[in-house]
């Protein structure tokens, strides 16, 4: 049975990004590549560990390695985005990002065939058969594990906050969902996903994933598909909330957000503060905020008395953090209302074109 420890959680503040594509064809559609991407030929030296599939064929997820200074996440970033599209280049494909893919009909695709991602469209079946959503992950060390569970639930309150920055996801097989992030509600579509419960510290948590495995429930830890977890393996916290994005600098930017947060509470926790008794409910109010409403969103405060829009989050935060980048990402036309402007003013196919990375 695959399940961390305690030992894993040996370094605070290192990075770790996750980013999930679509492969798309000339014209910008998705479509099967993995078998050629991951599998097919050796990786780009530049990405020696290469890169791994999704559920579908037409998804790939490319990942940094540890960046232990934070400030080399740019770089970092740029190495494997870079070498991500130069690799699918060489088979005659381009990579595309966004939450969800406007051309993306789930019923015309095709799922992989290794034995992980077959044994969840069995065991879940129509949610997971239509699960084409593509997020980004990221990762922040912790160097201590009853720390790190003390953050995730912290962090609770903020993942709205990301989701409703990042929201880049309007379309759904083609339909106008008249959501900021459909792929939100797609993905919570399965289970062990959303806002989760807060745990009283490592012990609870470890209890709760080993339950789950011993159970039947998921195959592994990492079948726990929360908006936030401790990783048991890797030693962090992870933050799973975001889109994806097509400029890294959004993606960026949330990066230093999430690594300013999960720094800050690491203090606060070695100061003693007290952990968060907020009701998943609420949270999950906020999170549909965020969903619906993107960057127009406001969020119920932390005692539930009053409401605050996600522009005075943004300026309170930064200020806070001290952190400029999710100022920038707010002051900006979200992902979202730039892919409805483009597809009334231009077209599906100027959209499509517009998710293309950069080569």
């Amino acid at each position: 049975m695959e399940l961390g420890s305690r030992d894993a959680f040996a370094r605070m503040g290192t990075l770790g990004i996750e980013e999930e594509f679509y492969i798309v064809d000339a014209d910008g559609r998705p479509t099967s590549g993995t078998d050629d991407l991951v599998y097919g030929r050796d990786p780009p030296p530049a990405v020696p560990e290469g890169f791994d599939h999704e559920l579908f064929q037409c998804t790939i997820e490319a990942q940094t390695g540890i960046v232990e200074d934070p400030s080399n996440a740019g770089d970092a970033l740029s190495t494997v985005r870079e070498a991500l599209v130069e690799h699918a280049a060489e088979d005659g494909y381009q990579i595309a990002a966004a939450g969800l893919h406007p051309a993306a009909d789930w019923r015309e695709l095709e799922h992989v065939e290794k034995p992980r991602y077959r044994s969840q469209l069995d065991r879940i079946q129509y949610p997971q058969h239509r699960n084409t959503t593509a997020g980004l992950h990221v990762h922040v060390g912790v160097d201590d594990a009853d720390k790190a569970v003390w953050i995730a639930n912290r962090l609770r309150w903020h993942c709205p906050v990301l989701l409703a920055l990042s929201s880049n996801s309007p379309f759904w097989c083609g339909f106008d969902t008249g959501l900021a992030s459909a792929r939100a509600k797609i993905f919570e579509n399965l289970p062990n996903t959303g806002v989760p419960s807060a745990f009283e510290d490592f012990d609870a948590f470890q209890r709760y994933e080993r339950r789950m495995v011993e159970q039947g429930s998921i195959a592994d830890r990492g079948e726990l598909w929360f908006d936030v977890r401790p990783h048991t393996g890797h030693g962090t916290v992870e933050v799973r909330a975001p889109d994806a994005q097509r400029d890294p600098a959004v993606t960026l930017a949330l990066v230093e957000y999430v690594h300013a947060l999960v720094v800050d509470y690491a203090e606060r926790y070695a100061d003693g503060e007290s952990g968060s008794a907020l009701r998943r409910e609420l949270l999950d109010e906020n999170k549909w905020r965020a969903v619906r409403h993107g960057h127009d969103a406001s969020f119920l405060d932390r005692d539930g008395e009053g409401t605050t829009a996600l522009g005075d989050v943004v300026d309170r935060e930064c200020d806070r953090l001290g952190i400029d980048g999710i100022r920038g990402v707010y002051d900006a036309e979200s992902g979202s209302e730039r892919q409805r402007r483009l597809r009334e003013e231009q077209g599906l196919d100027a959209l499509c074109a517009d998710l293309l990375l950069s080569p």
